[in-house]
């Protein structure tokens, strides 16, 4: 496994080449920017344990209002997507049972991620391939102002869905594998 800041340069290039770069999330370049993005690499896979360290991120956020968003890199334990959506549902639980609901929403990203009712090998599920399982927390009213002054916000996913298909799965894993 490569080293904590190996994992988090690879996954800022993601975000540059990739989320950025094909305007996935036309706000991530203000924050990637504005230097208030947190990334968090968390080497245990242990699912409690990883669960602990999302809690943990979220009363992070609390304290700490310039940091606008936070990235936990999962490089261990949850390859398995079966595995990563388990983990995923536990986050949101978590987030309703520690009075998070509305204040915090969690965004996924995973190397293998397929949107039900997609083929495995289908361009739109590369709109959420990372280079390693990831949990992004976002502070919900931050997203709500944000789409709200975005033109047409409600588009966003299915210009993403039609410009990866455009581009095609060997052009998006390239571009996601050249982040590596």
């Amino acid at each position: 496994m490569a080293d904590r800041q190996t994992l988090i340069d690879n996954t800022k290039k993601w975000i540059q080449d990739v989320v950025i770069g094909c305007n996935f999330c036309p706000f991530a370049a203000k924050e990637v920017k504005q230097g208030t993005v947190r990334y968090h690499v968390e080497e245990d896979d242990d699912l409690n344990a990883c669960l602990q360290v999302f809690l943990n991120e979220c009363e992070l956020l609390d304290t700490n209002p310039e940091i606008e968003t936070t990235i936990i890199i999962l490089p261990i334990g949850f390859d398995e997507f079966e595995d990563y959506l388990d983990l995923v549902e536990c986050a949101e639980e978590i987030l309703e049972e520690n009075g998070y609901e509305g204040t915090y929403q969690v965004a996924t990203f995973h190397p293998n991620y397929c949107f039900e009712g997609e083929e495995a090998d289908d361009a739109s599920n590369f709109t959420n391939r990372s280079p390693y399982p990831m949990l992004h927390i976002l502070r919900e009213e931050s997203v709500e102002r944000a789409l709200e002054r975005y033109p047409d916000a409600e588009g966003i996913p299915q210009r993403n869905i039609d410009f990866a298909r455009t581009k095609g799965s060997a052009y998006m894993k390239m571009l996601r594998d050249a982040c590596l």
